[in-house]
């Protein structure tokens, strides 16, 4: 049910980093070190499972979004996640 605005105490702008701003050009991110960077939080930062859910549904879509941006590395095996870095060509 949508709440009118009135009824929030503080609201904030929606602002996301860009990826220049988010990652270090010489490092690959997983989706759940990149969710981390998101919230201010260090890439291995320990977080509830609860809590990582949900910053990974904002990382996947600041993924998306960011894609030209961004490179995917090869992960190492099948069972390892992939990788996404900061384009810098």
């Amino acid at each position: 049910m949508p709440r009118s605005k009135e009824s929030f105490e503080e609201i904030y702008p929606c602002e996301f980093y860009t990826p220049e701003e988010l990652l270090d050009p010489e490092q690959m991110y997983t989706i759940q070190e990149i969710a981390r960077l998101l919230q201010g939080l260090e890439p291995d930062a320990e977080v509830d499972e609860g809590t990582e859910a949900v910053i990974v549904d904002w990382a996947v879509p600041w993924v998306m979004i960011n894609a030209d941006d961004l490179v995917i590395g090869e992960p190492p095996t099948d069972d390892d996640p992939g990788y996404y870095g900061l384009r810098t060509d």
